[in-house]
């Protein structure tokens, strides 16, 4: 996995629990389910990653 796009899905991943917090914290359903939905982006991302790497070997 790139460093570059590492950084970007572990970004993407604290941007949505960030929004996922504040959404719960103001009562903003919209902003949560966002949040929730960016983070798990980021995870299916990474986990994408991993299996590439796990081939290239």
């Amino acid at each position: 996995m790139g460093a570059g796009d590492k950084a970007g899905n572990t970004g993407e991943k604290i941007e949505g629990a960030v929004k996922k917090n504040v959404g719960k914290a103001v009562g903003n359903e919209r902003l949560e389910a966002e949040g929730r939905v960016e983070q798990a982006e980021g995870d299916l991302k990474q986990a994408g990653e991993h299996v590439k790497d796990a081939f290239r070997r």
